[in-house]
């Protein structure tokens, strides 16, 4: 696993959690509704640092640990 994939898998965990509680909280929890909003929230305002700085904290920690994605590289070493 490389850092831009293990970061996307984060992600779609974390909204997933996300729309688990406000799930929760649609059926009368009120607190499960405001930790699913302030994780949304928490998600939305990484992403506008990421797409505003072009740094993302997370990706930033797997590249130290697993390494960058090589997306161009060729896979056939006969050419």
């Amino acid at each position: 696993m490389c850092a831009e994939r293990i970061q996307r898998i984060l992600t779609a965990i974390m909204l997933g959690i996300a729309l688990m509680f406000m799930a929760q909280g649609a059926a009368g929890d009120a607190l499960s509704l405001k930790i699913g909003v302030a994780l949304q929230v928490f998600i939305i305002l990484m992403m506008l640092v990421w797409a505003f700085t072009n740094f993302c904290p997370s990706l930033w920690f797997f590249n130290k640990i697993f390494g960058p994605c090589d997306w161009g590289r060729e896979k056939s070493a006969n050419e």
